[in-house]
């Protein structure tokens, strides 16, 4: 058994624990004695605010830890984004991070993908507002992730 995790929640904050939703009613810290997959509510990114390409992927990543019975189709839709935006991007260092987060995902290890995931938003933002990836590139990667959400 690994060594145990302590987490410290507000009120009405909400954690996302092997596929169930929490709120908690008061400030508490919850000690995690095992292995388990969890998500805390400031990093799930809600459906409306998927905007770009890699808050897309984020999506879809967090839905193989929020929804466990549903992981193997999100994998699936994971992989499938992830290789199309390794045709879409041209920049090396996202490059070499999507490869990366493709690998940690088929590795099980979803939470250490978004981690990465959001270390690429600030490039991203660079990329998309120099035009680097076309506005009818960002609106065909959406159409093909609308399911998703």
């Amino acid at each position: 058994m690994k060594s145990t995790l302590r987490i410290s929640l507000k009120s009405g904050e909400r954690i996302f624990v092997n596929g169930a939703v929490l709120r908690v009613d008061r400030k508490v810290a919850v000690e995690f004695l095992n292995d388990v997959t969890f998500l805390l509510e400031n990093h799930v990114l809600q459906p409306e605010d998927a905007t770009t390409p890699l808050k897309q992927l984020y999506f879809i990543a967090q839905m193989i830890l929020i929804n466990p019975e549903g992981a193997e189709q999100s994998t699936a839709m994971f992989r499938k984004s992830v290789v199309m935006l390794l045709s879409c991007f041209k920049h090396d260092e996202v490059l070499a991070e999507l490869k990366r987060i493709d690998a940690l995902v088929v590795q099980g290890r979803a939470f250490d993908a978004l981690k990465a995931i959001r270390g690429l938003y600030t490039i991203e933002d660079q990329i998309l507002n120099s035009h680097e990836i076309t506005p009818a590139t960002v609106e065909q990667i959406r159409r093909e992730i609308a399911p998703w959400r």
